[in-house]
């Protein structure tokens, strides 16, 4: 009985093992300004890869760098046959580049990762082996409860508190972009022709078979984070105005809640009029101003929420694409 018992194990590890060298891998990886750092990635991805037998390609998607990232890549991509550059026309952003590297794709599972060093590749062969065992997604999620406090840490972790109390989609926190899907996750995500995209949320959309692999962040290899203040604001803003719509019932309630103090004002005012205590009734500036420019605040927000909700809307209709091309040059 042990023996039965201990071949099948056995031959159910040797059918996994099978099933990954059967797969094509495709990892995207987008680079900005990354010269100096790219060569070294390029170098761990291989090492990696390097070990194990199916098909793999390595998808570079240039965000428009200034530097010598591109020129770092054709020379890389002279002696690696299975690297990929797509150089697209300016700088469209970290998702956008993602996006239009996951469109080029066409391996079995594709594996996105960041091009600082900070996305581990040696967690490649862990992801392929649960993609094998049935899931179409896997997650990473960092594991930086040791790091110390930060003002990113801090922002990031109310974001997460934020986005999944407002919205009907529960996004992991601490995840990344750095994940594993299978062909039919990124069919998916490719039907999905949003305008402003935040990924996290859209794979945590798509509902399919998922798994959470956590990992400890390694240190940037090279250079300063491209993610500044400001672009991580508006990151943060297309999640939540892509993913809720509570904004729009914040306006909404703010102004029930004055309509009901105003009904109250008016059963007030009419009850001392009946009663005769008139002298209670004051007019006074100072409260009616107050009271318009409340009004005109909670007004003012709501159709503020409404005009950002309508630009979406406007960018949407208008059609563009989320990247365009610069150039393309592929290595079979």
């Amino acid at each position: 009985m042990f023996l039965r018992t201990l071949s099948a194990v056995v031959q159910s590890f040797l059918n996994l093992k099978m099933n990954i060298n059967e797969l094509s891998i495709d990892i995207v990886v987008p680079v900005y300004n990354e010269v100096g750092v790219v060569e070294l990635i390029h170098k761990r991805i291989c090492d990696v890869v390097d070990s194990l037998t199916c098909k793999v390609h390595l998808i570079y998607v240039d965000d428009g760098s200034l530097d010598g990232t591109v020129d770092t890549l054709r020379k890389l991509g002279e002696n690696d046959p299975r690297l990929i550059l797509l150089q697209l026309s300016r700088n469209f952003g970290h998702q956008a580049a993602l996006t239009a590297g996951m469109d080029a794709a066409r391996g079995d599972v594709v594996i996105t990762m960041d091009g600082d060093g900070q996305h581990p590749p040696e967690m490649i062969p862990q992801m392929l082996e649960l993609i094998s065992q049935g899931y179409d997604i896997v997650q990473t999620q960092r594991m930086d409860d040791a790091q110390p406090a930060s003002f990113k840490k801090w922002t990031s972790g109310l974001f997460y508190r934020l986005i999944n109390t407002i919205s009907g989609t529960e996004i992991p926190p601490g995840t990344a972009d750095f994940r594993a899907l299978s062909r039919q996750a990124v069919d998916a995500l490719k039907s999905m022709p949003e305008y402003h995209r935040f990924l996290r949320g859209m794979v945590s959309f798509i509902g399919y078979k998922s798994v959470i692999l956590p990992y400890q962040p390694s240190k940037r290899i090279s250079g300063v984070s491209k993610y500044s203040l400001a672009k991580m604001i508006r990151l943060a803003m297309d999640a939540i105005f892509s993913f809720s719509l509570v904004p729009l019932y914040i306006g909404l309630s703010f102004g029930a809640l004055l309509f009901c103090l105003a009904a109250l004002e008016m059963v007030y005012v009419i009850s001392s009029w009946v009663t005769g205590q008139t002298s209670n009734v004051a007019p006074g500036w100072s409260s009616l101003m107050f009271v318009i420019l409340m009004v005109g605040g909670v007004l003012m927000a709501q159709l503020g929420f409404i005009a950002v909700y309508v630009g979406y809307i406007f960018q949407e209709v208008k059609r563009r694409p989320v990247y365009l091309y610069k150039g393309e040059k592929g290595n079979e």
